[in-house]
C-alpha cells in the first residue's frame, strides 16, 4: 500500500496541539509529509517551530509561511511558544508569499493522491480554492479540525469553535467547496480527548520524538491544565478512519451574526457533501497515537 500524500497547513505556536499533531504525523509509517504551510499572526515564527520538530527527527520538510491576516479581521496575533526557538535548531528563513502557490503546484503535480490537512483558521486554504477553483476536484480528500456540530460538549467550551471562527468568510469558502471527501472533525468530539498537564509531562517525558513538544507544552501549561488533542485526532482520521465515527449532511457557516460568525450550523442527510465526526473511540486513539510514536501506554 502507498503512503498516504498529505499537505499540512497548521498554526502550530498558539495551541500545542499542532506540534504534537506534526510529530505524530512525521512519526506514522504511512504518512508521506509533503510540505508544511503556516497561517494566522506571526506565520514565519510559526514556520519556525515546525522547522525545530522537523529538525529533531532530521528530516527536512518543505516549510511555507502563509497569510498571517484573516479575509476580514484578525483574532490571533501571537505565536507564543517562539519563546522556546532559542533552544532549539530551526531554519531562520523560508521562502515568503509563496505557500498558497506550493500547495496548488504541489496538488497539481498529484491529481487525485493529495490529502489537504487543516488544523487552523482556514484563510490559506479559502485563497488556494479561491485562486484556482480546479483545486477541490483534484484533493484525494479534505481532512479538517473544525467546527462544532453536536451536543453535549464538556464544560469550558461556548458554541463557536476557534478554527471555524479564525476566518468565517473563508470557512464559507472551504465548505462550499466540491472535495470527493470533506471531512470535519468538530470540536464537540475533540474535546473528549484530553490529558491533564502532569499526566502529559509524565506520559512523553522519554519520548524522544516529543521533546520540543514538551518544551512548547510548558507555555501552554502556564494558562491551561492539560492538552486536548483536537489537530492529532483529526490527523489518525486519515490512517484510522475507524476511531471517529462519521455522519453524511451539510454544513451552513454563518456570516450574517455579527456575534456568530463562523457557527457551523450542521443538518444530516444521506446526500450532503460533508462528512462530520460524531463519535469518538477514546481509548484506542490513545494506543493508536501511542504506538505510532514509540511511546508506551498511558500511566
Amino acid at each position: 500500500m502507498s503512503k498516504h500524500k498529505i499537505l499540512l497547513d497548521t498554526d502550530i505556536g498558539t495551541d500545542m496541539d499542532d506540534a504534537v499533531c506534526l510529530v505524530y504525523l512525521l512519526s506514522h509509517p504511512d504518512c508521506d509529509l509533503l510540505g508544511i504551510t503556516t497561517v494566522t499572526g506571526e506565520a514565519t515564527k510559526r514556520a519556525m517551530l515546525a522547522s525545530a520538530i522537523c529538525k529533531h527527527v532530521s528530516r527536512d520538510i518543505p516549510i511555507y509561511p502563509g497569510a498571517e491576516n484573516p479575509l476580514v479581521v484578525l483574532k490571533q496575533q501571537l505565536a507564543q511558544q517562539a519563546a522556546c526557538l532559542p533552544r532549539w535548531k530551526h531554519k531562520a528563513s523560508f521562502p515568503a508569499g509563496e505557500a498558497v502557490e506550493f500547495m496548488r503546484k504541489t496538488i497539481r503535480k498529484y491529481p487525485g493522491e493529495v490529502t489537504l490537512l487543516t488544523i487552523a483558521p482556514l484563510t490559506n486554504i479559502g485563497l488556494l480554492f479561491s485562486v484556482d477553483p480546479e483545486i477541490p476536484r483534484l484533493l484525494r480528500g479534505l481532512v479538517m479540525m473544525c467546527g462544532r456540530f453536536f451536543e453535549p460538549i464538556p464544560d469550558g467550551y461556548g458554541p463557536l469553535e476557534w478554527n471555524a471562527i479564525g476566518d468565517p468568510h473563508a470557512t464559507a469558502i472551504v465548505y462550499r467547496s466540491g472535495v470527493r471527501i470533506h471531512r470535519s472533525v468538530g470540536l464537540d468530539v475533540t474535546a473528549k480527548v484530553y490529558m491533564p498537564a502532569d499526566e502529559f509531562r509524565r506520559t512523553f517525558r522519554n519520548v524522544k520524538v516529543m521533546e520540543p513538544v514538551l518544551d512548547f507544552a510548558e507555555i501552554w501549561f502556564k494558562d491551561w491544565p492539560g492538552s486536548t488533542f483536537h489537530d492529532p485526532l483529526a490527523a489518525a482520521t486519515i490512517f484510522e478512519p475507524g476511531l471517529v465515527t462519521f455522519q453524511k449532511g451539510m454544513v451552513d457557516v454563518d456570516l450574517k451574526d455579527s456575534a456568530s460568525q463562523g457557527l457551523t450550523r450542521w443538518t444530516a442527510t444521506d446526500s450532503g457533501p460533508h462528512e462530520i465526526g460524531s463519535e469518538v473511540d477514546k481509548e484506542n486513539y490513545f494506543i493508536h497515537f501511542m504506538t505510532v510514536i514509540g511511546g508506551k501506554n498511558r500511566t
